[in-house]
């Protein structure tokens, strides 16, 4: 991965392991579901950030440098839309 974005998915990964260790410390003290499924779909949708990060990175070091003009053209637009997601 390269290093620019590296430190952004490890800053990302530490807060998403924070958020896992307290929503454990949720469970232990009997806290409602309800609050916990507040707290999963965030952890969720963080992971989901990561991973559309990771994606956008591999496709842009990886797979782009060997493609045509044309393919360049449709994988640069298909990662727009997959930014673009929730």
């Amino acid at each position: 991965m390269d290093c620019k974005h590296s430190a952004d998915v490890n800053r990302r990964l530490a807060r998403i392991s924070g958020q896992v260790n307290g929503i454990r410390e949720m469970v232990n003290e009997g806290r409602p579901c309800d609050e916990l499924l507040i707290q999963l779909s965030s952890v969720s949708s963080a992971v989901t950030q990561v991973a559309k990060l990771i994606l956008t990175e591999h496709l842009t070091h990886c797979v782009l440098p060997d493609c045509d003009e044309d393919t360049l053209a449709s994988l640069e637009e298909a990662i727009d839309q997959f930014a673009k997601l929730k």
